[in-house]
């Protein structure tokens, strides 16, 4: 089989070209624009929250949750190690720093750890959680939902509740996904904790090209993060600045694309979880390979699927990926522990252990919505032929 099979692209088969080239004809291709507007209404509406502020990528978006959230380079905040970087980065943007927490089988932050961190390793007096070691008040988490598997959202706000820190759901990977039962029924990713962020960039479920939008319940969050994506105008017609702002806003024409694929996310769910199933159906049978599980009480949107390999199958993680690009397959390893990494290998880091392991033997192999059953067989039957 000649034909390459991606790890994830876009699929834009809907009303895109439609909406793109009406934004082109009618010249509203920057930052204003109806599209803007209109993709923030649906979001909103789609997730069930109070409002949605576009913002240039989840980056930008978790930055801005960070300000919005009062994290000064006095605080610090919890975080996870076995996440994508940009989850982290904009901890030192503001100045503050992060404290690195470790996952569950989940891949997603272990909550019995975190509560275990918060009781011994912290004070809690006057409304604030102090770390022992350093002394600095902990004022916010990042909860990042990995591969659109919904942390334990639960134990987390429990935790956070009790402790008064604010929480900041990186729900970059999990558009659509939400709790089918429990205290959160109803409630999707990043419409739990105080602010939450979705990435719209190539290899999600939808795309913008870039684009990110913020989303939460708490009216002033949402009107403090509209202000400073759009450089902190206190007077737009005379350009009057009351503090320093930044250009975040989404383009008219990201909007575009979004609405389009907004209109095929449940589509994009049902094909997604159909792959991981037929994979999942296959491989069981494969010695020393699994697809991790996503959480039974939840509808997750499937993003990325989660192989694993143990001494039982004859490759190693890094050998499967060469193996595999070898018969034109795309395939990439989990991301490289932040806490193992160069700008962070000071911070403080708790009992990392789940990560260093899952961090050896996760691959993540094709995903895309347009990956036809032929494809996941192809894949599946490579992983068979090593046999």
């Amino acid at each position: 089989m000649s034909k390459f099979i991606p790890l994830s692209v876009p699929n834009l088969k809907g009303r895109e070209l439609e909406y793109v080239t009406n934004a082109v004809e009618t010249e509203w291709v920057s930052t204003g624009g109806p599209y803007v507007n209109d993709f923030e209404n649906k979001i909103t509406e789609y997730v069930g929250c109070k409002g949605a502020v576009s913002c240039q990528n989840g980056t930008s978006g978790l930055h801005t949750a960070m300000m919005v959230c009062d994290v000064s380079k006095e605080d610090e905040v919890i975080v996870p190690t076995l996440t994508f970087i940009a989850a982290v980065n904009p901890v030192k943007y503001i100045g503050a720093e992060p404290i690195f927490m470790d996952c569950d089988d989940s891949l997603t932050m272990d909550p019995e750890k975190l509560l275990e961190f918060c009781q011994k390793e912290c004070s809690f007096y006057n409304g604030k959680l102090i770390n022992n070691k350093t002394k600095k008040q902990i004022k916010a988490m990042v909860i990042v939902h990995v591969f659109g598997n919904m942390a334990d959202m639960e134990k987390i706000m429990d935790v956070a509740n009790k402790f008064n820190v604010k929480v900041v759901e990186d729900a970059t990977e999990a558009i659509g996904t939400y709790y089918t039962s429990g205290k959160y029924e109803g409630k999707y990713a990043g419409t739990i904790g105080d602010i939450g962020v979705y990435s719209f960039n190539g290899n999600k479920i939808i795309t913008t090209g870039g684009g990110g939008m913020i989303v939460s319940n708490d009216e002033e969050l949402l009107k403090k993060a509209k202000h400073l994506t759009t450089q902190a105008k206190s007077d737009e017609l005379y350009y009057t600045h009351d503090e320093i702002g930044y250009n975040y806003r989404m383009t008219n024409i990201q909007a575009a694309l979004g609405l389009a694929q907004l209109e095929q996310l449940e589509v994009f769910i049902k094909t997604k979880k159909d792959n991981y199933n037929l994979y999942k159906k296959e491989i069981k049978n494969i010695p020393g390979l699994a697809i991790l599980d996503f959480k039974n009480n939840t509808r997750s949107n499937h993003w990325f699927y989660a192989l694993t390999c143990d001494n039982n199958y004859p490759m190693s993680r890094d050998e499967i990926i060469k193996y595999l690009a070898t018969k034109s397959i795309q395939s990439r390893p989990i991301w490289g522990l932040i806490n193992e990494q160069k700008p962070y290998l000071n911070n403080q880091a708790y009992k990392i252990e789940k990560a260093k392991y899952y961090l050896k033997h996760v691959v993540n192999i094709p995903c895309s919505t347009n990956l036809t059953k032929e494809d996941v067989i192809y894949v599946v039957n490579c992983l068979k032929n090593v046999l």
